[in-house]
């Protein structure tokens, strides 16, 4: 228990009910409003965004490109690109965007080439760019593969389930790669929303865990925290923790062996995300040469 000033950085007003602090996807649920351009970090916004989007986004960004010289060159006129010549504007349009593309990417065919200053002078702005560009998409690429890929799964429910002679708050972890974490921590928090001096408030409680740390991580870890006493879930019912909008949030910090970096993991459960009077399934078993199957499908699966 914590004195009543204890703020983990989620602050303890409440001015509204809201969904949930931690998204399902470990992040905050928080919207940010009133950024300008200077607070934009296009780095961290192409390393952080979804493989589909990041190579729709590099396909978007290569057409684009390559339209805007395009369109320098068609306004030259045809007598600045020797062979793009065509029956139609819209053919030669067509050309002098594949000539973009074959410069822009240093490839050069050789079937179209510039001819004239102007010309010459647009194709040579177009390679720098296409060094440059294609440099920096390098490094984005690298840097999205390059990082810590452990991945960290969670039980779909939390559950309060049958523990020594009493009860206890439960969930299960486990890591879906198959890249070796070890010396893996576990830090839970539980979030009520209370009334003091006629206000909501939010209070915040550290819940002591039967282990808070295992050493590897190659099947699942169930962290436990034990209700006795000294737990503030302690007599508590379902109709207790929905009228509290209790969310019990989660940090898990791991070692990657093999990027040799730490990686953290978030995630919540509410209320309404709890099982009472449930047991974990195992998730596991031993095949008939002796080696132990960790079934993934099975880690939130209950008995």
């Amino acid at each position: 228990m914590h004195k009543p000033g204890f703020d983990p950085g989620l602050t303890q007003q409440v001015i509204a009910p809201v969904r949930r602090i931690i998204n399902q996807d470990g992040t905050f649920n928080v919207h940010r409003r009133g950024t300008t351009w200077r607070d934009f970090h296009p780095y961290l916004h192409l390393i952080n965004m979804g493989w589909l989007r990041f190579l729709a986004t590099l396909l978007f960004g290569y057409i684009v490109i390559n339209t805007c010289f395009a369109a320098a060159y068609f306004e030259l006129g045809p007598d600045q690109l020797q062979g793009a010549a065509a029956p139609t504007a819209a053919g030669r349009f067509l050309n002098d965007f594949f000539f973009s593309s074959h410069t822009l990417s240093t490839v050069g065919y050789g079937n179209i080439s510039p001819k004239g200053i102007a010309g010459n002078a647009v194709a040579a702005f177009e390679a720098l760019v296409g060094v440059l560009g294609f440099a920096l998409a390098t490094g984005l690429l690298f840097g999205r593969v390059s990082r810590p890929s452990a991945k960290i799964g969670f039980s779909e429910n939390m559950l309060i389930a049958p523990y020594q002679d009493g009860a206890s708050l439960q969930f299960r972890v486990v890591n879906r790669r198959v890249n070796s974490v070890m010396e893996v921590e576990a830090r839970i928090m539980l979030m009520t929303v209370e009334m003091k001096d006629g206000a909501a408030q939010r209070a915040y409680h550290l819940l002591k865990l039967e282990r808070d740390k295992v050493l590897f991580l190659p099947l699942t870890w169930t962290v436990v925290h034990p209700i006795d006493t000294e737990s503030p879930l302690w007599g508590k019912t379902a109709e207790d923790l929905l009228r509290l909008q209790a969310e019990v949030l989660i940090l898990i910090k791991a070692y990657d062996d093999t990027f040799a970096q730490t990686v953290l993991a978030r995630h919540s459960y509410r209320h309404d995300e709890f099982l009472w009077n449930q047991r974990f399934a195992p998730a596991f078993s031993v095949d008939a040469e002796g080696d132990l199957v960790l079934e993934l499908r099975k880690v939130g699966e209950v008995a």
